[in-house]
């Protein structure tokens, strides 16, 4: 199996809680102290809820607020077994970490740095006893690898509540090494070391990058099996990153570097007055230019990124050379890029370095959007207009087959759509929780998501055996992310019910119709598990049906185009289960 992290997840419960006090640990941290009948067992409409739990030293929940103040019309919907983020114009969400969670006494300790900015530091500001506070969470435990032999825990003062927790609690039995930037001497507090235990405090300023890393790489690592979790700004967190994952080679499931805040950059006041101004001489608001996103393409093929970030001070003339691209050539890339902050210098004799931009260029899961699965579903959509003409997928129309077609064949696009799932998991208690279950002897699993659910089905305590009914490359890249994959038949067969977990989402109508046919061979009842409706959380859910019809030339099917799709395979609709977050599960019995 891939080097993962680990996680145990929580079923996903709104509660309210009220303002029980409110202390001031340091000049710069105020503590809010939280209690409630909801941090009990509870029953809310008719249906019992779990007593909060969180027992992760770095789990958070999501504080829920309104800007307009009416927070009611902002809350999410409960769902038997999870959420749904219903739309909500003027809904604020804040993760924070719990600082303790006292269960004899029924709090819950949140702690909010002071002199921040947002929505949450100004709710605690005003916090007075009696005062409620709607939250959702915590969705997710970490599990730490059970032996180690240190683990490094650095961040800034937003860290220092799970810090805190961890070295009061000690999931783990190993010596900490502690790091923490503040931005005064005043945001120290007193933590509960032990033998072997070191702290370091670095004052800097807030979102200090160069401070932050060269404070980390000043760090000792001590020899024998190791952890580094870190959390601050997520642009500082950039370079840490990559000198533990670069340098110190640490593999994933060592590794957990989590961006708590974002540094917004400071504009002169005059100059953005200028730049409403003229915003408002020219009318509406303008479409962005493609070529910024085209340009910061190339730079991530190219290698430019990379290139800076090794060798900051680079001359444009060294920088082709290197990347074995003539000079002129990289001339006509490096303006642009130089004016939307992914580089800077270069003109005049001066070296390259990396802005804000290819700075964040840096991250995984940013290059992503420009280099990755998404990003090519964006490029087909210039056959967007051919397309809805004939009613066939961009996809197709770019590539010449179906996305189907394409990650069929291709290991790393298979896998990016496995990973993309990885979050199901969170929303499978509805599924693993439904009575079907216990009739169950065999299950078959197929579509990108069946990890998530073999993940959720044994979290759950279901042991059915499992088998997989893939093509031999996807059954590959799965192997890699199921646990205890020996323990799977990958052949399809007869069985009690089979899983599709996001499996039309790259298959056309009739390619999901022909699974749905296969399907009806090997069981007589089916669980499709696919997104009906955009993530109400998302900023990009307008876009989602856009991106549905990239990739299978058919809108987002919400659950009457499902229901369709089965009906017209001999299947019929029994039920669906809501599982939040737009997803839900519709079990299908053969006609």
């Amino acid at each position: 199996m891939a080097a993962q992290r680990a996680y145990t997840t929580h079923p996903l419960v709104l509660r309210r809680v009220t303002v029980r006090r409110v202390l001031q640990v340091t000049p710069r941290m105020r503590r809010v102290v939280l209690g409630g009948e909801d941090l009990a067992a509870f029953t809310r409409d008719g249906i019992g809820r779990p007593a909060f739990t969180a027992p992760g030293f770095d789990d958070h929940i999501k504080m829920i607020l309104a800007a307009d103040g009416d927070v009611h019309a902002a809350l999410p919907a409960q769902l038997p077994h999870g959420i749904e983020w219903t739309p909500a114009e003027h809904r604020l969400t804040r993760d924070y970490t719990p600082r303790r969670v006292d269960q004899r006494t029924g709090e819950l300790h949140l702690d909010f740095v002071v002199h921040g900015e947002g929505p949450a530091e100004a709710w605690s500001a005003s916090a007075r006893e009696g005062d409620e506070l709607w939250f959702v969470g915590p969705k997710s435990s970490l599990r730490l690898p059970e032996r180690l032999d240190w683990i490094l825990l650095i961040g800034d003062e937003t860290a220092l509540p799970a810090i805190g927790r961890f070295l009061d609690e000690r999931p783990l039995d190993a010596p900490a090494h502690v790091l923490v930037t503040v931005s005064d001497d005043a945001a120290r507090q007193e933590l509960a070391l032990r033998d072997g235990d070191t702290v370091t405090w670095v004052v800097a300023e807030p979102g200090d990058a160069a401070a932050l890393e060269a404070a980390v790489r000043a760090l000792p690592v001590p020899p024998g099996e190791g952890y580094a979790w870190a959390a601050a700004e997520s642009r500082a967190l950039l370079p840490v990153r990559r000198y533990l994952q670069r340098e110190r080679k640490l593999p994933k499931d060592r590794l957990n570097i989590t961006g708590y805040w974002h540094r917004e950059e400071a504009t002169d006041p005059e100059a953005e007055g200028t730049a409403d101004a003229g915003a408002a001489a020219q009318g509406p608001a303008q479409i962005p230019s493609p070529l910024p996103w085209l340009a910061a393409r190339a730079a991530l093929q190219l290698g430019v990124v990379d290139a800076v970030a090794d060798a900051p001070g680079l001359l444009p003339g060294a920088l082709a050379a290197r990347l074995g691209v003539p000079g002129p050539r990289i001339d006509v890339l490096l303006p642009l890029l130089a004016t939307y902050g992914v580089v800077v210098g270069g003109d005049d004799g001066t070296g390259l370095r990396l802005g804000p931009a290819g700075e964040e260029l840096l991250d995984d899961h940013e290059r992503e959007e420009y280099t990755g699965h998404e990003a090519e579903l964006l490029l087909s959509l210039s056959h967007l207009a051919p397309a809805l003409r004939n009613g066939t997928s961009p996809w197709r129309l770019a590539s010449g087959t179906t996305l189907l077609g394409t990650v069929a064949h291709d290991a790393e696009r298979y896998g990016e759509l496995v990973e993309e799932c990885e979050q199901l998991v969170f929303l499978l208690d509805g599924l693993t929780a439904d009575p079907l279950w216990e009739e169950v002897g065999t299950c078959l699993l197929t579509g990108p998501g069946s990890a998530s659910v073999a993940a959720a089905l044994d979290g759950a305590g279901r042991r059915p055996r499992l088998r997989v009914a893939e093509d031999s490359v996807p059954a590959k890249v799965l192997r890699e992310h199921v646990p205890a994959p020996d323990r799977i038949d990958w052949t399809a067969g007869p069985s009690d019910v089979a899983v599709a977990a996001k499996a039309l989402a790259h298959r056309t109508d009739e390619e999901a119709m022909q699974l749905l046919t296969r399907l009806a061979g090997w069981t007589r009842t089916a669980v499709l598990v696919e997104a009906s409706r955009p993530d109400g959380l998302s900023p990009h859910a307008a876009e989602a049906a856009l991106h549905a019809y990239a990739a299978t030339g058919s809108p987002l099917r919400d659950s009457a185009a499902v229901a369709a799709l089965a009906n017209r395979s001999g299947w019929e609709v029994e039920r669906t289960i809501a599982l939040g977050w737009g997803a839900e599960a519709t079990v299908l019995r053969r006609a």
